[in-house]
């Protein structure tokens, strides 16, 4: 199996919940390298790289959430050539 990155922008209630403190765990638990980050137009947006299984995982546990979150939809993306990270991180706002 090979390795995926996919970039993820989420929507719904997902700011100011934990949600990206919980994704990073959820992330690092799976091995996955990467980032999340809140985004200014209210969505998050996390690379999530790593094996196909462990991506398609996290996204699927991505569309729960934390306990607070409430996500209503989440857009994917491949990403070819993704930068080469070797943990995951959160990142500030953009």
């Amino acid at each position: 199996m090979g390795r995926l990155s996919v970039l993820a922008r989420i929507s719904g209630r997902v700011q100011g919940v934990g949600y990206r403190d919980w994704c990073a765990d959820e992330a690092r638990k799976h091995g996955l390298t990467g980032w999340v980050r809140n985004r200014k137009d209210g969505l998050v947006e996390a690379l999530f790289c790593g094996s196909q299984d462990a991506v398609e995982e996290m996204l699927e546990q991505a569309r729960s959430g934390p306990r607070w979150a409430n996500v209503d939809d989440i857009q994917t993306s491949p990403v070819l050539e993704p930068e080469e990270h070797e943990t995951f991180e959160r990142k500030p706002t953009v």
